[in-house]
């Protein structure tokens, strides 16, 4: 029981150094990255989302005309629950504006795009957000 404890500790010790990792380190690398070269092999398969708290991060995007869809791992989706709410992107320099909800209930629509989205990563992780670019005025 003991030995399991301390697992545990060590497990949720370990997560939150690597969340705090993310935040502090690779998320703000990868986004002066995107902003700097948007031409580059990352900016092809990585965008960046700024939700509406105004927090901006960078998430892997599948684009399919007007519509965008992103893989949400951490908590960051829930902004967008219900009706959703409008977000900034930028992609490959591009900064568009569109209404972006998250889906949550049509796992065999996640499924699809997430085959295409992320083909590698496990299946069971991740909730799937639509974007819909609002046309330029």
């Amino acid at each position: 029981m003991k030995y399991a404890l301390v697992a545990a500790i060590a497990l949720v010790l370990l997560v939150a150094a690597y969340l705090v990792y993310a935040a502090t380190v690779v998320n703000p690398r990868v986004e002066r990255e995107l902003r700097e070269d948007p031409s580059s092999a990352r900016a092809r398969k990585v965008m960046l989302i700024t939700l509406p708290s105004g927090k901006t991060i960078p998430v892997n995007y599948l684009r399919d005309g007007q519509t965008v869809y992103a893989a949400a791992d951490g908590r960051w989706w829930r902004e967008l629950s219900g009706a959703g709410a409008r977000v900034e992107v930028l992609l490959q320099g591009e900064t568009l504006v569109g209404q972006a909800r998250a889906i949550e209930d049509e796992p065999e629509r996640r499924s699809q795009i997430f085959d295409r989205l992320r083909p590698t990563a496990p299946k069971i992780f991740g909730t799937l957000v639509q974007i819909e670019l609002v046309p330029p005025a």
